[in-house]
């Protein structure tokens, strides 16, 4: 198998690949014969440049077509992708440096200050802010050429080796919401296997158009931004500039978006700050992350007629739940299994069966992988280790469908109540007065917990004893008395991963 050479050749030379819109304004369409040809090119730059199958390759690049082309050329040659959020500071690039040890660098130059800080040990590729980067390597080198290497380990970058399920492809950080992030290594089967959620959740048809607005380096990016649409004839589009509540709609209704894939924090806020309205051209809606509140819901509903359908995953095993295309949403919930994944609720916690998991991590670098000093993987498959435990808390109804809530660390017990935190933060966001809210354990000699809210307020409203009375009327009538917060605390932000996830983590310490 061989994902980049299968993808493109799959796929009719004429026909839509990347809509890339710049951050000067420039919009360029690019055909999956254009695709072919530049990630041949970029193929050619790498392995010009020492590298081989099984070394790593980072990538510190914005949504640029550059990007695209610098993963599928590793997938190509059987090298090893770690792409990185252009939001990481110097800190969290060396971590990345010192755990992976990459070959070579393709960059931004627009990140140079913080990645030299970083200061990285191998050599950087650097991509000007106008212009690409391997517009002027070269055509791409012959098919034809013989290998003047014997070794199997070099790879002509015009030849795309046979790969295995479990060859190396591609590194992805855990969002580090509760500890230091870790390295997780995925196989060639986690490309191959993106088919399975693109098809039953993604919904792209041929043809259309698909804005997944993760930014590059997160595992949501990874699958959805390029691979899955691809994977069934759609294109994708790639926007290089930062979260703009106005300008997302408005980009949505002048490219024409038909399937809009965003994280559940960046629905909230265009339903808060912007004015939802009727977007025809779009035919699917979907959300994975975090759970999305009932009222957001309602609101993108009320003004697309269309359902926003989540979906479950982590950066370990990919997606494994989706709400079915097709089917009404259900209000908080995360759909069913998707189809041959074995899913089971045990005490409460979500459990997987990793060999019916067709995106299933390989192993952490530095537990069950390492690499050898002469380059070669060494990988116990973590697959074949029994259950994975997700540390997720579920609840799951008689028709299968799941509903997250919370982490196991996250559940508070409070005199003997178990209560998932999205339900009260839920109950929270639903007033008026509240942009943000978060809800932890506080510790209390009575109850031994209780419920702590932070909450971050919408402008025009103040912080006040007498709102945070009123929230807390306002949450027993919303849900549960038993659940309404006894401790409400105002702040201007909440503590967040780069990828918007909120670190209760963080919260939960500031209360020691």
């Amino acid at each position: 198998m061989n994902f980049a050479r299968e993808v493109l050749q799959a796929q009719p030379p004429e026909r839509r690949a990347l809509v890339e819109l710049q951050r000067d304004g420039t919009r360029r369409e690019w055909s999956f014969g254009e695709m072919r040809q530049l990630i041949e090119v970029v193929a050619a730059t790498l392995h010009a440049r020492g590298v081989r199958r099984g070394d790593v390759v980072m990538t510190l690049i914005g949504n640029r077509v550059e990007w695209v082309a610098t993963m599928m050329s590793c997938f190509r040659i059987g090298a090893v992708v770690l792409p990185c959020t252009e939001q990481l500071r110097a800190k969290d690039l060396r971590l990345r440096l010192d755990v992976t040890q990459p070959k070579l660098i393709v960059a931004d130059k627009r990140n140079r200050a913080e990645l030299q800080a970083a200061t990285p040990p191998c050599q950087i590729l650097w991509i000007p802010d106008d212009a690409s980067l391997f517009a002027q390597q070269g055509p791409p080198l012959s098919a034809n050429e013989e290998l003047k290497d014997n070794d199997p380990a070099v790879c002509h970058p015009a030849l795309c080796p046979e790969l295995k399920d479990d060859d190396p492809a591609l590194i992805t950080f855990t969002s580090g919401t509760a500890g230091e992030p870790k390295a997780v290594l995925h196989g060639q089967r986690y490309l191959h296997g993106q088919r399975t959620q693109a098809e039953a959740w993604l919904g792209a048809q041929p043809d259309q158009l698909v804005w997944c607005t993760a930014g590059s380096g997160w595992s949501k990016s990874a699958r959805n931004v390029f691979m899955a649409p691809w994977l069934t004839g759609a294109a994708a589009l790639l926007h290089d500039a930062r979260f703009d509540p106005h300008e997302r709609l408005e980009l949505i209704e002048q490219e024409q978006v038909n399937v809009l894939c965003m994280a559940p924090t960046e629905y909230r806020v265009i339903a808060k700050r912007a004015q939802l309205r009727e977007l025809p051209s779009l035919t699917q809606m979907v959300a994975a992350g975090e759970a999305l509140n009932p009222e957001v819901l309602h609101a993108w509903r009320e003004a697309t007629r269309l359902d926003v359908r989540d979906g479950y995953g982590q950066t370990e095993t990919g997606q494994m739940t989706a709400m079915p295309i097709g089917q009404p949403a259900r209000p908080g919930s995360m759909g069913r299994a998707l189809q041959g994944v074995k899913l089971t609720v045990t005490d409460g916690e979500l459990t997987a069966d990793p060999r019916t998991v067709p995106t299933f991590f390989l192993g952490y670098l530095g537990e069950g992988v390492r690499r050898g000093q002469d380059g070669e993987w060494q990988v116990e498959d973590r697959r074949e280790q029994g259950p994975w435990h997700t540390g997720d808390r579920v609840s799951q109804d008689d028709d299968g469908y799941l509903r997250f809530e919370g982490r196991a660390d996250d559940v508070i017990v409070s005199a003997g109540y178990r209560i998932g935190p999205f339900e009260v933060e839920s109950a929270l966001v639903a007033h008026p007065a509240v942009a943000e809210a978060a809800a932890v354990a506080a510790s209390d000699d009575e109850r031994g917990s209780v419920v702590r809210a932070v909450v971050v307020l919408r402008d025009g409203h103040s912080p006040s004893p007498k709102l945070a009375r009123e929230l807390q009327d306002h949450v027993k009538r919303e849900t549960a008395p038993y659940k309404y917060p006894r401790i409400v605390e105002f702040a201007t932000e909440l503590p967040k991963t780069a990828s918007g996830k909120v670190r209760r983590a963080l919260l939960r310490q500031a209360r020691r």
